[in-house]
């Protein structure tokens, strides 16, 4: 009688007994270190190996606390919220040129207004507080956190190259710290400084975690997170999950001829969407006493085919549209004070448009808690003035007031959002502790605006936008 061995009950046998001799192999005694974190080894470790560059690795951390408030005029609603989170990085040291980092972050909310409940009058839902949290789950206070970067960096003569989930800061796409958490990418990175006057950095991006989020999106699905504000016929714009990006491309060079003159020229790719292209110079001039310097800015963009949808009501940019931006700053630095004027100007031609979760304005007029993006017809005028003091706790205190005149809010084809013209003052104060609490460092920041435009007796127009005050305090903690 011939014998038949199922092949199966072989290969479980084996599996047994392998994990079963595993199993012993890793048993420990009650007197034993458990080994699943090993400490650094007692003996030499060979410098060259992959060990060395993990133990001899960069290790950061971060706490951070945020409170937010808004106060709107009136009978509107009142929001506020507190934010708490911490994080770890780490980097490991060099292999082969080769390094590898990972970073984290959580972050809770210890006590807030109701975020998904509307005000009343308006149905409007908190805009600044929501974003201290996650906006696609306003609900979430304990179980958010994010993988904030995990790349691959070669190391050559004056750059790098990245692979991965990073963080990377430029005019359009930067991490726009105003929340808990910034703004990451993930993709191809290079940056090299071709010489001491010349400058490259671009990439291929294929996904993003916007701030104010705690998932990762691909390139298309990353845009509309925030309001979608109205088509140019007024019509609620619906471009969420109805366009397509396949990737990001981004290039630039910076051309610094000499000290006191910097140009550089950046260049933004959506296939499908639109192209935007921003260019900077700036001349600084050095007196014995301060330094005088002066800037200049343009912004060039057009739509790509369909602006992402044959279907014009569901696309993001209007086919065939364009826009125009240019500014202007002259600004004075002396040894603890600057003071410097801006000026912006968006032209009727058409509204900039650039994803509001990838980043926030380039422009001199900027003012932290607002942007322009979304309108066309634009003047804008800031003054800002800035006090440094480095033997002192409080190391920075700032002033800024600025004027917006925008169109009208029902001048939909150049008022994305339907925001009034605006006067928007800022106060700041940065201190930072030393001695037994160094590494803790706040910030205060007081923002009013004041409508200015005609609102039409109608307090959507007003709620979270002007007549109002904001109020931010955020501690840090660096380790």
């Amino acid at each position: 009688m011939k014998l038949k061995v199922n092949p199966i009950f072989i290969c479980f046998t084996i599996l047994l007994f392998h994990t079963s001799v595993s199993t012993w192999a890793q048993h420990h005694e009650l007197s034993d270190q458990p080994v699943m974190w090993k400490g650094r080894p007692q003996d030499v470790m060979d410098s060259t190996s992959l060990l060395y560059a993990f133990k001899t690795g960069a290790t950061a951390g971060h706490f951070r606390y945020f409170m937010s408030q808004t106060t709107n005029e009136g009978t509107l609603s009142e929001f506020y919220a507190n934010a708490i989170g911490g994080g770890l990085r780490f980097e490991t040291n060099s292999f082969h040129h080769f390094q590898f980092a990972v970073s984290g972050f959580y972050f809770f909310n210890i006590g807030s207004s109701v975020l998904h409940d509307p005000d009343p009058t308006t149905g409007v839902l908190s805009r600044y507080e929501i974003g201290l949290f996650d906006i696609e789950n306003p609900d979430n206070h304990r179980d958010m956190d994010r993988l904030e970067e995990l790349y691959l960096k070669y190391n050559f003569k004056n750059g790098q190259l990245l692979l991965g989930r990073q963080l990377i800061n430029t005019p359009l796409i930067n991490i726009q710290d105003g929340r808990m958490r910034g703004t990451g990418v993930e993709g191809l990175w290079l940056n090299q400084h071709l010489n001491e006057k010349w400058r490259f950095q671009g990439g291929v991006l294929t996904a993003i975690s916007p701030r104010s989020t705690t998932k990762w999106y691909r390139g298309a699905e990353s845009i509309g997170l925030y309001s979608q504000g109205v088509n140019p016929d007024g019509t609620s714009s619906n471009f969420r999950g109805n366009i397509d990006l396949p990737f990001i491309g981004v290039a630039s060079f910076t051309f610094k001829p000499s000290k006191n003159i910097e140009y550089q020229a950046w260049d933004y790719h959506l296939p499908g969407l639109f192209n935007s292209t921003f260019h900077q110079i700036q001349h600084a001039y050095k007196a014995k006493k301060f330094v005088w310097s002066n800037g200049a800015q343009i912004m060039r963009q057009w739509a790509l085919g369909d602006g992402g949808n044959e279907d014009q009501s569901m696309t993001y940019i209007a086919k065939g549209s364009k826009s125009l931006t240019y500014g202007f700053r002259t600004r004075f630095e002396f040894d603890k004070s600057h003071y410097s004027i801006n000026y912006n100007r968006i032209t009727a031609e058409g509204r900039y448009l650039f994803p509001r979760e990838w980043g926030r304005d380039p422009f001199y007029t900027f003012m932290p808690r607002e942007r322009n993006e979304g309108f066309g017809d634009v003047h804008a005028v800031v003054l800002k003035v800035e006090n440094q003091n480095t033997a002192s706790v409080f190391k920075k205190s700032a002033f800024s007031v600025g004027y917006f005149q925008l169109p009208d809010v029902h001048n939909y084809a150049l008022n994305k959002y339907s925001m009034p013209s605006y006067l928007q003052a800022n106060i700041d104060f940065r201190f930072q502790l030393s001695q037994l609490m160094q590494g803790l460092e706040g910030q205060l920041l007081l923002v009013c605006k004041y409508g200015l435009g005609e609102m039409y007796n109608n307090p959507k127009y007003q709620i979270n936008k002007v007549n109002m005050l904001l109020t931010n305090f955020v501690l840090n903690y660096h380790f």
